[in-house]
């Protein structure tokens, strides 16, 4: 069973401002690394990517013999909600030709008032969340309006789950669940969405692919036979030492968070804006030190990107939310990130449906012999 990462991270929304922007914590306990892998199940498939996406993705190929794969950033956000943040990315990610992921927590579409049809697993009250609900009526139909926007511009939506219910808040938490609850879960997280398409919301049937638990929790043994019950094909929750290739666990493909090293602490974190900021202050709000966090973290994704390019080119997982967190410095140095790499050569910021994609693509025995390769380290 995974340790947790971040032990409480309690996400408010506002009426307002719907991004995350309150975070308590306890210590953070050493991160748990993946052992070597070694892939178990089925290997889970996507359909192939569509002539229009061949023609806009010349990346997308089989590579030929010496070729090397294209170093993919994976640029990935817990809740997903906050237009504000969606209002910075989008127009770098269009302009810079990069998709991104939202990892939708369900119950930001779930309006206060009709909270009461949110029913937690586990024995858990009907009704409860540790990061509360939507707003009004009115508030989710905006959301709906603008989440269009992110999904007419091609980026994935995926799953954060419904109410974070991590080790440190109400109990029995996520880390405990048995496959039965993780079952109860995704069901009315897919039920959310079903509503939410009554509603105008334009996210196709199947679109929903796979997702990050809260505060990197699970029982995997539990929680993966679950996801893959229900059509999820891939997951990035784990934590693995540098930048690693995807493998298979129990018929889901998992794409590891890495743990880096910070070059301005010289010490090993993962790569999560809220582990970044616990290591470099205990997670105080600082605002006056922004600047100073936002170029730190903004130096170790450069450096993490470099060694994975000049490495195995394996998938590059840059874990955020859409926070203020310490006068918005994680915030700024992911954005300025996004800026600056997506189109660097032989860089492409893919989403995570699309990497599958193009490992469908590829001669068995090459990326067999890729995925073999060490961990990237910075």
């Amino acid at each position: 069973m995974a340790l947790a990462l971040v032990l409480v991270l309690v996400m408010t929304i506002g009426h307002d401002e719907d991004a995350e922007n309150q975070a308590q914590a306890g210590p953070l306990p050493t991160a748990p690394r993946l052992p070597a892998p070694k892939d178990t199940g089925p290997t889970p498939t996507v359909p192939a990517p569509t002539p229009e996406q061949l023609a806009r993705q010349p990346w997308m190929h089989k590579l030929a013999p010496g070729e090397k794969p294209p170093q993919f950033v994976l640029f990935s956000f817990d809740g997903a909600v906050s237009e504000k943040h969606w209002n910075k990315v989008l127009p770098i990610a269009k302009a810079k030709n990069a998709r991104v992921t939202g990892l939708l927590s369900g119950v930001y579409m779930v309006s206060d008032q009709d909270k009461s049809q949110y029913q937690p697993p586990a024995g858990l009250k009907r009704g409860l969340s540790d990061i509360a609900f939507g707003g009004s009526r009115q508030d989710i139909a905006h959301r709906i309006g603008y989440l269009n926007r992110v999904i007419e511009d091609g980026h994935e939506i995926g799953t954060h789950y419904n109410g974070h219910f991590c080790s440190g808040g109400s109990q029995p938490s996520v880390d405990k669940w048995d496959t039965k609850a993780w079952n109860d879960e995704l069901d009315q997280f897919a039920q959310i969405v079903d509503k939410s398409r009554a509603s105008g919301l334009k996210l196709p049937e199947g679109a929903v692919r796979g997702g990050r638990t809260p505060c990197l929790e699970g029982n995997w043994d539990q929680a993966f036979p679950a996801m893959a019950a229900h059509g999820l094909v891939y997951d990035t929750s784990q934590v693995a030492l540098g930048v690693q290739w995807p493998f298979v666990q129990n018929g889901v493909w998992e794409f590891p968070m890495p743990e880096v090293r910070v070059p301005a602490l010289g010490r090993q974190v993962v790569m999560m804006d809220f582990n970044l900021w616990y290591a470099l202050n205990g997670a105080k709000e600082e605002p006056e030190r922004a600047d100073e966090f936002a170029q730190i973290v903004f130096n170790t994704y450069k450096s993490v990107h470099r060694a994975a390019l000049d490495g195995n080119r394996a998938p590059m997982v840059v874990g955020n939310h859409f926070n203020e967190w310490n006068g918005s410095a994680f915030s700024n140095a992911m954005e300025q990130f996004l800026e600056y790499v997506c189109d660097k050569p032989e860089t492409v910021c893919a989403t995570y449906t699309e990497v599958i994609q193009w490992m469908q693509l590829q001669d068995p025995a090459v990326l067999a012999q890729l995925r073999g390769m060490p961990a990237a380290r910075n």
